[in-house]
């Protein structure tokens, strides 16, 4: 297939949004485009060459200037050694260099489509390439081939509607609320409401797992895990601060437990999972809410991050960070809203301000690692997300600047970022640490 032909593919698969199950992936951190992203293409390609017992991967651009922090060549090669291979007894009777993976690395050199570049090729025995294969990892844990469409990403186009103004308009129109429209689009037959109450458990002993852990994260940074401390010191606070320390706590615990490359939910990606999470553990064990609301709090927000997906993009090596932690500040401070009794307006304006105030953000990651400034920054975007919350609900939810112009502005402010500070650690704190 012709790169023309993929990029009409993509603008002909535009006009509707897909499943908000995309947004909310269970896997392994620490990145979602440079881990998930991966190994799923390796996945991809092993069950269309069976047969190939022996892979060469180029990985290009971002994906290659941040792979090793990311753990990429850890997720390619765990994708390669732990797939069924069909004929176990052929493999192993192949010469010494049957089952290898090896990894080319070419941060200078872009591929056309997307930042996140990758090819795959088959070895022969003579050493030979071929079958070559071109992935993007997209963001998100999605994935695009060049050769052969791949599952998620030829999905049903679910939603008729792909903009913050015609949803509020079909809220309004008929006095239902964000939960109620991702329930009539996709409640009955696609197995979502099973899938939400999943990551929700996922989400939940994510933040536990994380707040008994103690140590240092892996890495040359040798950085000391915060959660349990932070969570330990809030009980000593009075309720605003304990407040605060707790929220700190439970994101902390989330995006420590990715850098660990341990079992995480995408919101909407790996370097923003804390966020979300942080935030809806925190009101649960507050106000007491039901499992039920939770999860109906988590379509709302899941919302909020499909149609920025859709109409600009969650993948810092596209917009930079604005795309990533911007994003899960905004699906984070929707679910609040809503779960304190917002009007669709309110859940709109405090969705745009958790975006609104994070456009430029940049994606430096020292040492390539999703550490710093990224913990902290989920930490932080926890925080603000319960102040946009609040600070909506003071209002009556009108407001000058639409959510659907924060994400226009998103968009063209990641373009306009030079690739330095989208996520190939090669300027801003990245450069400073080095």
């Amino acid at each position: 297939m012709s790169d023309f032909s993929v990029i009409y593919r993509i603008v002909q698969k535009q006009f509707k949004m897909k499943s908000i199950k995309s947004i909310f992936k269970i896997g392994k951190g620490p990145s979602s485009s440079h881990t998930m992203g991966p190994f799923k293409a390796v996945r991809n390609y092993l069950d269309n060459h069976p047969d190939a017992h022996c892979l060469h991967v180029t990985l290009y651009g971002s994906l290659a200037a941040t792979g090793k922090g990311h753990l990429t060549d850890k997720a390619i090669e765990e994708a390669f050694s732990t797939w069924k291979w069909t004929d176990r007894e052929t493999f192993e009777s192949k010469d010494k260099r049957s089952g290898d993976v090896t990894i080319e690395w070419k941060p200078k050199d872009f591929l056309q489509i997307h930042p996140n570049g990758m090819k795959i090729a088959s070895v022969s025995v003579d050493g030979d390439l071929y079958d070559k294969w071109t992935y993007y990892s997209v963001g998100g844990g999605d994935i695009l081939c060049m050769e052969h469409p791949v599952g998620e990403d030829e999905e049903d186009e679910i939603y008729n509607i792909s903009t913050m103004h015609e949803l509020l308009d079909w809220c309004n129109s008929n006095g239902r609320a964000f939960w109620e429209f991702v329930d009539e689009n996709e409640g009955q037959g696609y197995g979502l409401w099973e899938h939400l109450e999943l990551v929700w458990k996922v989400m939940q002993e994510t933040v536990e797992r994380g707040i008994d852990e103690e140590g240092a994260l892996p890495g040359p940074l040798n950085i000391r895990r915060k959660a349990a401390s932070y969570f330990v010191r809030a009980e000593g606070y009075g309720d605003v601060l304990r407040t605060r320390g707790l929220i700190f706590s439970y994101a902390l615990a989330v995006s420590e437990e990715n850098a660990c490359g341990g079992t995480i939910v995408t919101a909407p990606t790996c370097g923003s999972c804390g966020v979300l999470p942080g935030v809806l553990y925190h009101l649960k064990q507050v106000y007491g809410f039901s499992d039920q609301r939770i999860v109906r709090a988590l379509a709302t927000a899941g919302v909020i991050g499909n149609i920025v997906k859709h109409n600009a993009s969650i993948s810092g090596a596209e917009v930079g960070c604005q795309g990533e932690v911007g994003v899960a500040c905004a699906m984070a401070a929707a679910a609040v809203t809503q779960l304190m009794g917002g009007s669709p307006s309110q859940i709109e304006y405090a969705a745009e301000m958790g975006l609104e105030h994070h456009l430029g953000l940049t994606c430096d990651p020292v040492c390539g690692l999703v550490q710093i400034p990224c913990i902290e920054r989920n930490a932080y975007a926890a925080a603000r997300a319960l102040d946009a919350s609040i600070y909506a609900l003071y209002t009556d939810g009108r407001h000058r600047v639409s959510f659907d112009q924060a994400v226009k502005v998103m968009k063209e402010t990641g373009k306009d970022l030079p690739s330095l500070y989208k996520e190939t650690s090669e300027g801003g704190l990245a450069k400073e640490l080095e």
